[in-house]
């Protein structure tokens, strides 16, 4: 990537602090970090959209980058970001399109399934969270029995909370219609690929999978592996 300097402004949102990427277009993405990121971590994608005529939008999610307002990283502040961040958009362009990491792909599936989006984006998308959670108490010998009892069990990857196993027990994704492009890496360790070719065969996605690539996407040779998608799909 050049080491051009593309043109921001840094509204905020429903108190949510945000980038909005490149010169005024009618066309946009909303992009949605995962964990461990933050809302600056957009600029190679924003840098590419650019060139392809679209602005791009980003924010910081709970727990990252400036956010300070105390909400937690969960599917309810996740919805609820997201909500807000979709309701400026659609009054501020006239044609969005939807860009999602890990994380922020499950939030999007369970947010944005009736919004008008050309297209979507997904790199290591976390396409069944009932699937992740389940692994997550094998790996930690977490019982439902157990976690039903604390209702909050510390892991070294994450918190497992007894409303939220609840949660996404009731609530599997149903509907999806937005055309999507998912990236998945060979590596990943939070999503199987038969769950992710599941979901792409569930919803008719168009599946890349790089071999030797792990979840994060950020080991080398990763940044050309995703230049080169983002420059084939944007």
């Amino acid at each position: 990537m050049s080491e051009r300097i593309i043109k921001t402004e840094k509204p905020n949102i429903a108190s949510i602090p945000a980038i909005v990427w490149g010169e005024e277009s009618e066309s946009a993405y909303i992009f949605v970090h995962g964990k461990q990121s933050r809302k600056e971590y957009a600029e190679q994608f924003a840098k590419i959209a650019e060139e392809k005529g679209f602005q791009t939008l980003s924010f910081d999610l709970p727990e990252h980058g400036e956010r300070t307002d105390g909400e937690r990283l969960d599917v309810w502040s996740g919805k609820k970001d997201l909500s807000e961040i979709a309701d400026y958009a659609f009054k501020r362009w006239k044609n969005l399109s939807l860009f999602a990491c890990s994380i922020g792909a499950y939030f999007s599936l369970e947010t944005f399934g009736e919004m008008p989006f050309q297209k979507a984006l997904f790199l290591s998308p976390i396409a069944d969270m009932r699937c992740l959670v389940k692994q997550m108490m094998l790996w930690f010998d977490v019982s439902k029995e157990r976690l039903e009892t604390e209702k909050e069990i510390e892991t070294p990857v994450d918190t497992l909370r007894w409303d939220y196993y609840n949660y996404i027990l009731t609530h599997p994704v149903k509907e999806w219609k937005i055309p999507t492009h998912i990236l998945y890496g060979g590596k990943d360790n939070l999503q199987s690929r038969e769950v992710i070719e599941n979901f792409c065969r569930s919803f008719g996605c168009e599946l890349t999978v790089s071999e030797n690539s792990e979840h994060p996407f950020m080991a080398e040779g990763d940044e050309k592996i995703l230049e080169k998608w983002y420059r084939e799909k944007i």
